[in-house]
């Protein structure tokens, strides 16, 4: 198989070369961006990490010291009403301080929950996490190492068209098409079998007179 250019027209070449670059310019851009992109990823990430496993455990932490402080406030005021409100015989229904009681408990209840929640979850979304930038730094080498890889052979790409199309021809003019180029060689083989043959030996092999 022949490794040599057949063009047929420099404006194919012109084109294929405008092609080569428009191609080389978007994946620069497309490496650019992609590589902010990953970057806001993991910091995206790394925040909702921290949010669930610091953030929200603190908070929550700190809601489960709170309504326990509201449930023993709570008790005291009903055993206070108990004790103090008492006329007679007449035991005191403390209506309001047995639903402030139950209402601090159902808080705290949700706040353990909440709590344990966050701490069943930490090591899950931690492990997540970590696989998910074992992937990001795998594609970062895509991004970091094959895309600049690319981007050379496309500019080998376009200089190797570039002295494609300054080659000068046989005649020595410079510029000159190659497909005009091609076009001497046939010509001067023609010329050269167009010529008479020469005439053959006389018979009995003698010296020609």
């Amino acid at each position: 198989m022949s490794t040599q250019a057949d063009v047929k027209s420099i404006d194919t070449l012109a084109f294929v070369k405008a092609a080569f670059a428009a191609f080389k310019a978007a994946f620069a851009a497309f490496a650019h961006e992609t590589g902010q992109a990953l970057s806001e990823c993991e910091m995206q990430g790394q925040r909702a990490v921290d949010w669930i496993c610091v953030d929200q455990a603190g908070y929550w932490k700190a809601e489960c010291r709170r309504m326990t402080e509201l449930v023993n406030k709570a008790l005291r005021d009903l055993e206070y009403c108990k004790a103090y409100k008492k006329v007679g015989d007449n035991q005191p229904s403390c209506i309001e301080e047995k639903k402030a009681l139950e209402k601090a408990r159902q808080r705290l209840a949700r706040a353990e929950q909440k709590a344990e929640a966050v701490r069943r979850w930490t090591p899950v979304v931690q492990q997540q996490f970590r696989e998910a930038c074992v992937r990001l730094v795998r594609f970062r080498e895509v991004i970091d190492v094959d895309c600049p890889r690319s981007m050379a052979q496309l500019e080998r790409m376009l200089k190797a068209l570039d002295a494609y199309r300054t080659v000068a021809s046989p005649t020595g003019e410079p510029g000159s098409s190659p497909a005009a180029a091609a076009a001497v060689g046939p010509s001067m083989t023609r010329q050269l079998d167009d010529k008479p043959a020469a005439p053959p030996p006389p018979a009995g092999g003698g010296a020609a007179p």
